[in-house]
């Protein structure tokens, strides 16, 4: 019979995590959150007297692959200067060899606490934000590989960022896009044909099959369409021409799907706008219901107009 329980095998694992600053210009606050290869903490900047979230390597994959993609992720936090990514301010080494690095501290609520408390206008603007920052993302050379609710955080002033970039994979930049110069970032060297990376439910069927050189943009757009799929759910019925387009975004084939995480956006933005949604044939009675609501204000003027009108008739007609 062992002696040992599961509460202090949770507090062993608690205390070799939890990172050594002993002359590091950090001071440990409370654990945040425990992800696939790291621990974050929030911690405080004694140099600059600012809180600021500190995440460090789990001890177990101080070496090997996870020690090459926990340093990448740093660096491609750090290139991609977006508002919707988390910004790192430091990187460095701890005395037992584990990487860590400081970034941002986000306060605010997962995508789907967040969605819970909201309009579907409301979270569908949100959404859009979302599709902004991975279509900078894509122009600067980088697929995120694994979007999903839990990724994304939704800050106290609405602001969205998305998290994660574990196992990102990088491409070739496009400066004539952006302005930029060219990446610099590591390869995805690391990763190996036949690997399956992402999150079921959410990856796209060539990340599931461990295609890793058909992974795209377009990728990174099926799993948009699974989020967006999520979001419109929770209103019941989920409009049509919402079903319509996150079922275009994950199209088994990704010649099907929105070439872009921009063309996604504008399609949602079309349906925001009361306008025609391409991947949407439309019913009489919806044309109908999308003409009502765009003119929703002046109709009910007419009808108002019209009904005085006729009561005034009958009154004189007594």
């Amino acid at each position: 019979m062992s002696l040992i329980t599961g509460e202090t095998l949770r507090h062993l694992q608690r205390v070799l995590e939890e990172p050594e600053l002993e002359g590091e210009r950090y001071r440990l606050g409370p654990l945040l959150g425990r992800g696939g290869m790291g621990v974050v903490y929030q911690a405080t900047d004694l140099a600059l007297g600012r809180e600021v979230a500190l995440k460090v390597l789990r001890p177990e994959f101080a070496e090997g692959p996870a020690d090459v993609r926990f340093r990448r992720e740093a660096q491609i936090l750090a290139r991609l200067e977006h508002p919707g990514i988390v910004a790192v301010h430091d990187v460095g080494t701890l005395r037992d060899g584990r990487r860590f690095y400081v970034m941002k501290l986000v306060r605010g609520a997962r995508l789907d606490d967040f969605s819970q408390r909201r309009t579907l206008p409301e979270r569908l603007r949100s959404f859009l934000r979302i599709c902004e920052t991975i279509e900078f993302a894509h122009v600067s050379g980088v697929i995120h590989r694994d979007l999903k609710p839990g990724n994304i955080m939704v800050g106290e002033f609405g602001e969205v960022l998305v998290l994660d970039w574990g196992i990102a994979r990088v491409l070739a930049a496009q400066p004539e896009a952006t302005g930029a110069a060219p990446s610099t970032l590591p390869d995805d060297g690391d990763t190996a044909s036949g690997t399956v990376l992402g999150t079921p439910g959410y990856m796209a069927p060539e990340q599931q099959l461990g295609q890793i050189d058909l992974v795209d943009a377009r990728s990174d757009v099926f799993s948009l369409g699974a989020i967006l799929r999520d979001l419109a759910a929770q209103s019941d019925p989920a409009p049509r021409p919402l079903q319509s387009i996150w079922r275009k975004a994950m199209s088994p084939e990704a010649g099907d799907r929105y070439p872009s995480a921009a063309a996604l956006a504008a399609e949602v933005g079309r349906f925001l706008d009361a306008q025609p949604v391409q991947a949407h044939r439309e019913t009489w009675p919806e044309r109908a219901g999308r003409f009502y609501r765009t003119y929703q204000t002046a109709i009910l003027l007419v009808l108002a107009y019209l009904t005085m009108r006729l009561l005034f008739l009958a009154g004189r007609g007594l």
